[in-house]
């Protein structure tokens, strides 16, 4: 497997019980969907047991409750279960400076890692849908019809969404400047570069390796 495309990616999603685990925040849900060459594989989807209860508006923004919560399995074993799932891939998240902080802070309770590298799919977002009014993961959903039967606020769902959208996205820069396997490192270029210069570096990189 080829870890060096951003066609071959794990994208995951956290649901919490708070914004921030340096609040001492943890969370509740992980849903992930591996991509390889551009085609959804496998996927990974667990409820886990914080040790503390969840407040109420966050019951009912995600509706994952403290009774569905009892039953689940410890953060430390799901989490241990995870870490096997990525195995040495790269990571992709809506808004992924959030599903980083919780991933590191889950995984350093049990004194695991990773060892693939992050890019977000808003970053992206911002700079390939640029006339989106709105880069929320449902809106750009809808907008651009990749709706599909689920619930928002559940991760799973919200990582296959985030995974239909990078998808789009890639397939928008293939169209629009010939890039047919966009390199991680180009898109972790996008997510960082400013909008006006985005045309340019892509523009670029495709005379660049036009030969590839």
């Amino acid at each position: 497997m080829n870890q060096s495309f951003a066609d071959t990616i794990v994208v995951l999603d956290f649901e919490t019980t708070g914004l921030s685990p340096d609040n001492g925040d943890r969370a509740i849900e992980i849903g992930a969907v591996r991509i390889v060459n551009g085609v959804i594989t496998e996927q990974f989807q667990a409820l886990m047991n914080p040790g503390l209860r969840v407040n109420n508006f966050i019951a009912d923004y995600t509706g994952i409750t403290n009774a569905m919560l009892s039953d689940a399995a410890s953060c430390s074993e799901v989490m241990a279960q995870f870490c096997d799932f990525i195995g040495d891939d790269n990571l992709l998240a809506h808004n992924a400076s959030f599903d980083q902080k919780f991933l590191d802070n889950e995984l350093a309770q049990i004194s695991r890692s990773y060892q693939g590298e992050f890019t977000c799919s808003l970053l992206v977002s911002r700079r390939i849908n640029i006339d989106a009014p709105s880069h929320s993961l449902g809106n750009l959903v809808n907008q651009l019809d990749l709706a599909e039967e689920g619930s928002f606020h559940r991760a799973l769902f919200d990582a296959q969404m985030t995974a239909k959208l990078w998808l789009h996205m890639l397939d928008n820069i293939n169209e629009t400047y010939g890039i047919r396997r966009a390199p991680f490192s180009l898109m972790q270029q996008i997510a960082c570069t400013p909008k006006k210069q985005i045309a340019k570096v892509l523009h670029n990189y495709s005379i660049q390796n036009a030969s590839l």
